[in-house]
C-alpha cells in the first residue's frame, strides 16, 4: 500500500518498515495524526507502546494480527482496535490500522455502571453488590469475610400512605445512616427495595459481625423525619459468615437473606444456620411431594370419634387427614403447616371436604338410611380467608347428596382474627347450608369474647392441653368450669379434647360438659373401622 493509498482510509492507519533494527513511519495518514498519535516513529506512541509486539509481527510468519489496546488510564484512557497486516513476500514493511472504540466503551463502561448501581442511593444494586463479593471473596479467604442483611419494617406503609417519594426519601436517609455506621472496610449495597447488604471484612469472626449490627440498629433507632411525621424504622438483620460451609461466594448473600426472613419472625438478629437451613429444605421437599400426594389421590382420611358423655354414644367422628408416601406416614404437624405455607392447604381442604361428605354417604348405603352420626372437617384460617368455602361445602354435600346439618365445620381461634366482617359473613353463609360450626382449640389462641358472641358457633372444643391431668390440677379444673359456664351463657355445646379414662370422662360429664373425645373410645382410624366402631356401638 503506498502512501498515497492510505490517506483514502477513513481509520488512523500507518505504512511501518524496519532500517537498521528500528521502526520508522513510511508514511501516516491524517486521522492517524488528528489521533495525537504523532508524524514519525520517534514521537509516536504507537511504535512507543507497540514497537515490540510490531517487530515481533515483522518477524513472524503471520500476515495478519488483531488486538485491543488502551492508552492512558482510567477517564482519559483511548480505546483502539488495532490490525497489523502484510503481504506475505513483505518482511520489514507493514501497515498498521487503528480503529478508535473509545466512545463505544466509554458507553458500554457508563451502562454498566448504570446497570451495577441503583440509581435512588448510588450504591452497587444486586448486581454490583454480586460483583463485589465475587472480587473479594474466594474459598480461599472466605472465613475473613460475612455479609449482613438489613430489611426495613414498615417500608411498605410508609410508600403506601405517604407516596413513593417520601419512601425515595426514606431510602435515602436509610442509607445515609447505615453508610454513617460502617467501618473503614465495610462495603454497602441495596440489593432490593427496603433491603441493604454489607459485605465486611472480620477479624473476629461473629463478634465483628454482630458489632457491625448493633452499630446498623444504633444508627436507625432515632425516628425519620418524613413531612410532618416522625416515624421509626425498626430493621430485621441477617448474618451469614464465611467461616460456613459455601461452594460459591454468592451462597454468603442467600445465605444472609435465608437468616434475615428468619429474623422477621423472631424479631432477634438472626445468624445462618446450616440446622434451619435443612429444616427448610426437609419443607421444600415435603412441599414438592405433598403436591403430587394431592394431585394422584394419595391422601387419606382418618376418622376419631366423639362421644355423648351422658350415654357413651358415638354422635360424631372427626375427620382427620393422613398422608403415608412409601407407606411412611408423615405427621399433620409436619405436613399442614407447609400446606398452609405454600398455599396447598386449599387444594387439600377441598379434597378433605369432598372426601369426607363421600365417607359420610357410603356409610349411609352400607347402614341402608341415616347412619345416625355426623362428620366434622377442619378449617384452616388460611383456607377460610383465600378460599370460597361456602361455595366449596354447597358442592360437595350436592354431590355426595349429605344433608349439611350432618357436617360440622371446625376452626380455630386464629381463623376469625382479621377482616371480622368478610369472616362474620362467610359463617353466616355456611350456617344457611344447615352446617354446624365448632371452635377447635379453643383457649389457646386469642378470642374477642363479644366478638366471638357474635358469630354462630354451635360448639366449644376444650383443648386437650386444658383436659390432660385435669383431675390432678385444681387451676385446670376451674379453667375448664369457666369455658363450660362461658359455653352455656353463649348457648354452646361443648366437647372436650383428649379424654382418655372413664373417671376423666364423669367428672367432664358432672361439670355439664356435653362430648368428649380421645384414646378412651379410640385412636383416629380408617373409614371402614370407623364404621365397625358405629355398628358395635349401635348394636
Amino acid at each position: 500500500m503506498s502512501a498515497r493509498t492510505i490517506d483514502l482510509l477513513p481509520i488512523a492507519a500507518a505504512i511501518v518498515t524496519t532500517r537498521d533494527g528500528k521502526l520508522e513511519y513510511e508514511a501516516v495518514n491524517r486521522p492517524f495524526r488528528r489521533a495525537g498519535l504523532g508524524n514519525t516513529a520517534g514521537d509516536s506512541s504507537v511504535t512507543r507502546l507497540l514497537g515490540g509486539r510490531i517487530s515481533a509481527f515483522l518477524q513472524s510468519p503471520e500476515t495478519h494480527e488483531e488486538f485491543t489496546w488502551q492508552v492512558g488510564e482510567a477517564i482519559d484512557a483511548q480505546h483502539f482496535r488495532v490490525m497489523l497486516a502484510r503481504r506475505v513476500e513483505s518482511v520489514d514493511r507493514c501497515l498498521v490500522s487503528l480503529v478508535d472504540q473509545t466512545p463505544e466503551q466509554r458507553t458500554e463502561t457508563s451502562l454498566r455502571r448504570e446497570m451495577l448501581s441503583d440509581s435512588l442511593t448510588g450504591l452497587p444494586n444486586r448486581a454490583g453488590f454480586d460483583d463485589l463479593v465475587d472480587s473479594h471473596v474466594t474459598p480461599a479467604n472466605a472465613t475473613s469475610y460475612a455479609i449482613l442483611i438489613v430489611n426495613l419494617a414498615r417500608f411498605s406503609q410508609v410508600n403506601a400512605c405517604m407516596g413513593s417519594l417520601a419512601g425515595d426519601e426514606l431510602l435515602i436517609s436509610v442509607a445515609r445512616r447505615i453508610k454513617g455506621a460502617l467501618r473503614g472496610r465495610d462495603m454497602l449495597g441495596r440489593i432490593g427495595g427496603d433491603e441493604f447488604a454489607v459485605l465486611i471484612e472480620t477479624d473476629d469472626g461473629l463478634a465483628d459481625a454482630m458489632h457491625v449490627a448493633r452499630r446498623f440498629q444504633a444508627a436507625l433507632a432515632t425516628p425519620f423525619r418524613l413531612s410532618d411525621f416522625e416515624i421509626r424504622v425498626d430493621c430485621s438483620i441477617g448474618i451469614a459468615l464465611g467461616a460456613d460451609q459455601i461452594d460459591q461466594p454468592e451462597d454468603l448473600i442467600r445465605h444472609a437473606q435465608f437468616a434475615v426472613k428468619r429474623g422477621k419472625r423472631t424479631g432477634e438478629v438472626e445468624v445462618y444456620s446450616r440446622t434451619s437451613y435443612d429444616v427448610v429444605r426437609t419443607q421444600f421437599g415435603i412441599e414438592t411431594r405433598l403436591r403430587r400426594a394431592i394431585e394422584n389421590g394419595e391422601m387419606t382420611l382418618a376418622f376419631q370419634p366423639i362421644c355423648d358423655l351422658s350415654t357413651g354414644r358415638i354422635t360424631s367422628f372427626e375427620s382427620l387427614a393422613r398422608w403415608a408416601p412409601d407407606g411412611v406416614s408423615v405427621p399433620p404437624t409436619d405436613f399442614i403447616p407447609v400446606a398452609e405455607e405454600c398455599g396447598l392447604i386449599l387444594p387439600l381442604g377441598r379434597w378433605a371436604m369432598d372426601a369426607a361428605a363421600q365417607t359420610l354417604a357410603r356409610w349411609d348405603r352400607t347402614a341402608g338410611g341415616d347412619c345416625g352420626v355426623a362428620v366434622a372437617v377442619n378449617l384452616s384460617a388460611i383456607q377460610l380467608q383465600r378460599d370460597d368455602v361456602p361455595t366449596m361445602v354447597r358442592r360437595a354435600l350436592d354431590i355426595h347428596g349429605v344433608d349439611g346439618a350432618r357436617v360440622t365445620l371446625e376452626l380455630t381461634e386464629s381463623a376469625i382474627i382479621g377482616d371480622h366482617d368478610r369472616i362474620a359473613e362467610t359463617l353466616k353463609a355456611l350456617k344457611d347450608l344447615g352446617t354446624r360450626l365448632a371452635m377447635d382449640d379453643f383457649g389457646t389462641g386469642y378470642s374477642n369474647l363479644a366478638y366471638l358472641q357474635r358469630l354462630p358457633i354451635n360448639i366449644l372444643k376444650i383443648d386437650r392441653s386444658f383436659i390432660s391431668g385435669m383431675l390432678a390440677d385444681r387451676d385446670k379444673v376451674a379453667i375448664v368450669r369457666a369455658v363450660l359456664s362461658l359455653a352455656q351463657a353463649l348457648g354452646m355445646r361443648t366437647t372436650a379434647e383428649g379424654v382418655e379414662s372413664n373417671e376423666l370422662a364423669q367428672t367432664l360429664a358432672a361439670l355439664g360438659c356435653s362430648y368428649g373425645q380421645g384414646y378412651l373410645y379410640s385412636r383416629p382410624v380408617e373409614a371402614d373401622d370407623a364404621y365397625a366402631l358405629l355398628a358395635a356401638d349401635r348394636a
